[in-house]
C-alpha cells in the first residue's frame, strides 16, 4: 500500500512565534542542529517557515557584488529586490520567514509529495489540517518509502491479471504505446513483441514490466519499427 504523509511525518516540528529575533533563531539553528523551523501564530496557525537557506541569505546578500548596469536596474522589479532585502536583512523570523509554503494533508501520499517536492524544488514539507501543524516530511523520509521489506513477496496473480495490470500501467505512460506493441505472460514470463520505438523506450518498457507484482521474467522479441519511402 501507498504511505501517506500521516505515516511519514515527524511530529517534532520546531515551532516560534513570528516575533522572536533573528539572532536568537539562528542560534537556535545552530545550538540544535535543525534545518526548519515552522513560523506559527497564538492560536497555533501556520504563517510560514524558515529555512538554513533563508539564514544562509543573509551571507550571501553581504557579499558585494558588482553594481548592476541601468538597463539592468530599469527592468528590475523593485517590490522582487526590496522583499529580498527584507528577508535577508529582516530583525525577526516574522521578516525572514517564507509566507507561501508548500504543505500536504495527512492523506495525501508518498507519490504526491514527492511530485511537490520536485515541482517546487524543495527539500520538505509541512502537512497541515484545517491551518494547523502537524508534522513535516523530509526527503529523507520519502527515501524510506522505496526500501520494501525484506518479508515482502510478490502478489500471487494469474497470467491474465499480470496482463490487464500491465496493460493498465502502460496506458497511464504517454511513452508506452500499445499500439505497436502486443503484450503476453506465460508462467509469470512477460513478453513484448511488435515494433519498438526506440531503445530507450525497449528499456523502459522492461523495468515498467519488471515492477509489475508477480512478472518473474521480460523477454522483449520486438523488432526495430520498419521505414516506410514514399512513392
Amino acid at each position: 500500500m501507498q504511505m501517506l504523509a500521516r505515516d511519514l511525518m515527524h511530529p517534532e516540528v520546531v515551532t516560534v512565534p513570528p516575533s522572536v529575533p533573528a539572532a536568537d533563531l539562528t542560534r537556535m539553528f545552530a545550538d540544535r542542529g535543525i534545518s526548519t523551523v515552522a513560523i506559527v501564530g497564538p492560536e497555533g496557525a501556520l504563517q510560514g517557515i524558515v529555512t538554513e537557506t533563508d539564514l544562509i541569505r543573509r551571507l550571501t546578500d553581504e557579499d558585494e557584488q558588482p553594481r548592476a548596469g541601468w538597463l539592468a536596474r530599469l527592468l528590475a522589479n523593485p517590490n522582487i529586490a526590496a522583499e529580498r532585502y527584507v528577508r535577508s536583512h529582516g530583525a525577526t523570523a516574522g521578516d525572514l520567514m517564507t509566507k507561501e509554503v508548500v504543505t500536504v494533508r495527512p492523506e495525501d501520499s508518498a507519490a504526491h509529495i514527492a511530485r511537490l517536492m520536485e515541482e517546487h524544488k524543495i527539500r520538505r514539507v509541512l502537512v497541515t489540517a484545517d491551518g494547523k501543524l502537524l508534522g513535516l516530511v523530509s526527503r529523507s523520509d520519502l527515501v524510506r518509502t522505496l526500501v520494501e521489506p525484506a518479508s515482502r513477496s510478490p502478489a500471487n496473480l494469474s497470467d491474465e491479471e499480470i496482463r490487464r495490470e500491465l496493460l493498465a500501467v502502460m496506458r497511464r505512460e504517454d511513452w508506452a504505446s500499445t499500439g505497436n506493441v502486443a503484450v503476453g505472460v506465460r508462467d509469470g514470463v512477460v513478453e513484448f513483441s511488435g515494433f519498438r520505438h526506440s531503445e530507450m523506450v525497449s528499456r523502459a518498457l522492461r523495468l515498467l514490466a519488471e515492477n509489475v507484482p508477480g512478472v518473474k521474467q521480460v523477454v522483449d522479441r520486438t523488432l526495430p519499427r520498419p521505414v516506410v519511402f514514399g512513392p
